[in-house]
């Protein structure tokens, strides 16, 4: 079954898509067919970030808590709690540090992904 809007082009339905995919995977399984694979290499995880460095990077940027937080598109309760120690940057937040803290990371992040 397929979905069509007036005006839209007729496009197959998910459960459609997905029977292809598998079907597609099944012969490929089977040996009869050679499907195009790419290899990634995945960046190292970002470092961790501790109560002090958090601290350190702030105020080598010459900012306060609440000119740091909307930075980083948090809340200055999250800054806060990162440089007591209470809670740690997650993975994403310390991404965004670690690109911050040392530019020249962005281009080694990029070079990592295709």
């Amino acid at each position: 079954m397929t979905t069509e809007r007036p005006g839209e082009v007729e496009r197959p339905s998910l459960f459609e898509r997905l029977e292809a995919g598998l079907n597609e995977a099944l012969v490929h399984a089977q040996g009869k067919t050679r499907l195009k694979t790419q290899t990634l290499t995945l960046p190292d995880p970002p470092p961790a970030y501790s109560a002090e460095r958090v601290r350190g990077l702030r105020t080598r940027l010459g900012m306060t808590q609440p000119h740091f937080s909307r930075l980083l598109n948090v809340s200055p309760k999250t800054v806060q709690s990162w440089e007591q120690g209470t809670r740690v940057p997650g993975q994403s937040a310390a991404r965004l540090l670690q690109i911050i803290e040392d530019p020249d990371a962005l281009a080694a992040l990029r070079r990592a992904s295709p």
